[in-house]
């Protein structure tokens, strides 16, 4: 398995990343517990295919974000 990569927001309560196909979400309070969660989902994830080769955290900081109705 090549790359993973993953979009990571930061919140009030710590960080939320989420895999660029979206199949892959978790959660933690520091920076430190991220990291490890994160190898740990992609590496569940990954199964029969092995472990990444490398996993890239994208940081996206929401300055606003609106719901709208079509």
């Amino acid at each position: 398995m090549a790359t993973v990569e993953f979009y990571v927001e930061e919140r009030d309560e710590g960080f939320v990343a989420r895999s660029s196909c979206g199949c892959i979400v978790t959660e933690a309070g520091t920076l430190e517990e991220l990291y490890t969660n994160v190898r740990e989902a992609a590496a569940c994830h990954a199964g029969e295919c092995g472990r990444p080769d490398s996993i890239r955290l994208r940081f996206i900081k929401v300055e606003r974000e609106e719901t709208i109705t079509p």
